[in-house]
């Protein structure tokens, strides 16, 4: 498995999302846990979750939970670098809430901890801005939550290039990621992305493929990567994440995953070489 870098650690070239494992349309636990340990199995050292991942608002942090109970049966759970967020909320009728109050995301870095059985969280971001409270007082929370040590590296999700450079000042340096939503439908965070390679801070794409909905039409819905995919004889897919691991070292993608065969198939394109032509061509898509 190629490697990158998220702050001091080196994690697997491309990581596994675990959002579909627990939201609607969640697979059962059995196939959720052959999923996660496909992945284990193939060298995977990066896990992306939330406490917002889940259903019900009684099973706040389904996913983290689920996580932690694959990597604590397998021998190899020890190795993996476990980023969660917390910010997000799921009031459990099917809509997405924030809730940036630094109280709010101490108590659920806490929770967090709890629920992943360990002394502290590998890498803990913030989920997402909240309008009604200042960036600098939620990202001051996971300062201090890194000052405390009950966070080992901390992160911003969803954020815009003015809030990175915010962020990085507020934690001293220690940004070490930005997970945005970006993929060959969603572009608009190049200048994110850029600015993350500029300043040598992981860029995490989230839905790399195109959503959950819409990951299996990608190659019909832009064909260059159809194309490209039949000359190399690989799934479209695959074609897309060694195209976004080719527009810099920084990048490491996160694609979500509820079957063993669909994480497998992303993570080979860690071995997927395109050419300067066919990632320019990509580039114009």
């Amino acid at each position: 498995m190629h490697t990158r870098r998220i702050g001091d650690v080196e994690v697997s070239a491309i990581g596994l999302g675990g959002m579909p494992m627990s939201i609607e349309g969640r697979p059962d636990e059995a196939r959720s846990l052959a999923t996660l340990h496909a992945a284990l199995d193939a060298g995977v050292t990066l896990i992306d979750t939330a406490d917002a991942y889940h259903v019900g608002a009684d099973e706040v942090g389904h996913n983290e939970t689920l996580i932690a109970k694959a990597l604590a049966s397998h021998d190899r759970g020890g190795d993996v670098l476990v980023a969660t967020k917390g910010g997000h909320l799921r009031p459990g009728d099917g809509s997405w809430t924030l809730d940036g109050r630094p109280e709010h995301l101490k108590a659920a870095c806490e929770a967090s901890l709890r629920r992943l059985g360990v002394e502290a969280i590998g890498l803990y971001q913030f989920h997402r801005p909240d309008p009604r409270v200042p960036y600098a007082d939620s990202v001051g929370a996971v300062r201090d939550l890194l000052d405390e040590g009950k966070i080992r590296m901390a992160g911003i999700s969803n954020a815009n290039p003015e809030q990175i450079r915010q962020a990085n000042d507020i934690l001293g340096g220690r940004l070490v990621s930005v997970q945005n939503q970006f993929s060959p439908a969603f572009r608009s965070s190049e200048p994110e992305l850029e600015l993350c390679d500029e300043l040598g801070v992981a860029f995490l794409p989230w839905s790399p493929l195109g959503g959950i909905s819409r990951a299996g039409e990608l190659g019909s819905a832009y064909a260059p990567f159809a194309r490209i995919a039949e000359v190399h004889g690989v799934s479209p897919q695959r074609v897309c994440l060694a195209w976004m691991l080719a527009k810099s070292p920084v990048v490491v993608p996160i694609p979500g995953a509820s079957r063993p065969e669909t994480i497998l198939d992303s993570l080979a394109a860690a071995d997927l070489t395109l050419s300067a032509a066919e990632i320019a061509t990509l580039d114009q898509v």
